[in-house]
């Protein structure tokens, strides 16, 4: 079987570069044992390099951005995301990056001012309002998560120009005005996502 590491949805590209998480998510297809994005199987049978990533993206300035997704964790692969974004940075396309949030606290460093040289956009799954719904939905495997992805989100604007966060309306007890309106004191910006609608 060939492995899907880019797909196109309307006019952004999305690259799979992993299939690691550090949080076990109840609503996640994958958790519920389907890797399938629209009509993308994104079964990983190994995890692609970094040329291998740049070439199944092919030209990026065919498209309005590209986005690292996917069913893992891209920043658990960092210097491989690293080297890709800035890849795609040369050729004047917009790079997005959806996250967990945790990539600092699984560095145990700050990841984001390498985040900022070559990425635009960063959507970062808040998912609750408090940390008992977070870890309800969510199942870190890591302790502080819920703080770390809050820590995450508050220090993001100032090294990437564009931060939002998301949580998605009908998993219990999120609270999606509670949601938005900790974004909005964290200074960044808030995207409603809608239950088992994926991509």
């Amino acid at each position: 079987m060939t492995q899907q590491i880019a797909y196109t949805i309307g006019n952004s590209r999305y690259i799979s570069i992993n299939d690691r998480c550090t949080l076990e998510c109840t609503f996640c297809p994958k958790t519920q044992g389907s890797m399938q994005v629209h009509e993308f199987d994104l079964t990983m049978n190994h995890r692609p390099g970094a040329q291998e990533i740049i070439d199944a993206i092919g030209a990026p300035e065919q498209y309005d951005e590209v986005v690292f997704c996917g069913f893992g964790e891209p920043t658990l692969r960092l210097n491989v995301l690293l080297e890709v974004a800035c890849a795609i940075k040369d050729r004047g396309t917009r790079v997005r990056v959806n996250t967990d949030g945790l990539s600092n606290l699984v560095h145990k460093d700050n990841t984001l001012p390498a985040l900022g040289e070559c990425v635009d956009a960063l959507s970062v799954s808040m998912n609750a309002q408090n940390k008992a719904v977070y870890d309800l939905h969510c199942c870190p495997n890591l302790p502080g998560s819920y703080e770390a992805m809050l820590d995450f989100l508050k220090a993001a604007p100032r090294f990437i120009s564009e931060v939002t966060a998301t949580a998605i309306d009908g998993l219990e007890g999120v609270d999606i005005e509670a949601c938005e309106t900790l974004a909005r004191e964290l200074g960044v910006n808030f995207r409603r996502r809608v239950l088992d609608r994926v991509g």
